[in-house]
C-alpha cells in the first residue's frame, strides 16, 4: 500500500527531502528546472510546503548550495587521496576534483556560486563553504612566497579550474568528460608547473 504525501515525510525530514527533490531537479535541467513548485511535487508535498520551511526560492538555494558545498569538498578530497601526495601533485588532484564535480553536478554548481560568483566560497558565509575554500587554501600554500598575501596564489589557481570548468560546461572542449579522458585538463593545468614552490622558513 502507497503512503501518502504527508505520511511519506513528517516533521524533520521534510526539509531534508525538499533539498534532495531541489537537487534532482538541478541534475535534470539545471537551474531553470528549480521552482519551488516543482520542488513540492517531486517531493510528493503540497506547493505551499516549501514556505514553511524555507525563504522563498532564494532560501532554497541556499538550504541545496550547503549540501552541495558538502559534495563539492568530498569530491576534491577523493581526487586528493587518489593523486601524488607531493605539493604540486596534490594541487593538480584538487582542481582535477574541482572538475570532475563541475561536469558531474554542473546545476549544483551554479547554484554554489550563484550571483555572488567566486565570491560566494571565500570562508565566512558557513562552515561548507569554509571547509571547501580552506581545501584550496592548503593546497595552495606551499606556493605562496614569505610575504606574499595568499590570496593572490589561491586566486591564480581558482581563476584557473574555474573557468576552465565553466569552458567545459558550455561544450567548449567536448560532451561529458571528454576534457578529463582527452588529456586536456592535463595540458591546461601544467601552467600550474610555472608556480614555483616556496622555500621552508627556516627554524629560529
Amino acid at each position: 500500500m502507497t503512503s501518502k504525501p504527508d505520511q511519506k515525510h513528517h516533521h524533520g525530514n521534510l526539509r531534508a527531502a525538499l533539498v534532495e527533490a531541489g537537487i534532482a531537479l538541478l541534475e535534470e535541467g539545471g537551474v531553470e528546472a528549480l521552482t519551488l513548485r516543482k520542488c513540492a511535487a517531486r517531493a510528493g508535498v503540497s506547493h505551499a510546503a516549501p514556505a514553511h520551511h524555507f525563504d522563498g526560492l532564494a532560501g532554497l538555494k541556499t538550504a541545496i548550495a550547503e549540501e552541495g558545498f558538502r559534495l563539492f569538498s568530498a569530491f576534491m578530497l577523493a581526487a586528493l587521496d587518489r593523486g601524488p601526495k607531493t605539493p604540486r601533485g596534490r594541487l593538480k588532484s584538487l582542481c582535477r576534483g574541482y572538475l570532475e564535480f563541475g561536469l558531474e553536478h554542473g546545476g549544483i554548481l551554479a547554484v554554489i556560486f550563484g550571483e555572488r560568483g567566486l565570491g560566494s566560497l571565500i570562508p565566512g558565509s558557513s562552515r561548507e563553504q569554509a571547509h571547501a575554500y580552506l581545501l584550496l587554501r592548503e593546497a595552495c600554500a606551499p606556493f605562496v612566497p614569505a610575504g606574499t598575501n595568499a590570496l593572490i596564489v589561491e586566486v591564480q589557481v581558482w581563476s584557473l579550474i574555474h573557468g576552465f570548468t565553466l569552458l567545459c560546461l558550455a561544450g567548449e572542449f567536448g560532451d561529458g568528460r571528454a576534457p578529463l579522458d582527452e588529456g586536456l585538463f592535463d595540458q591546461v593545468i601544467a601552467l600550474l608547473d610555472r608556480l614555483p614552490q616556496a622555500s621552508p622558513v627556516a627554524n629560529t
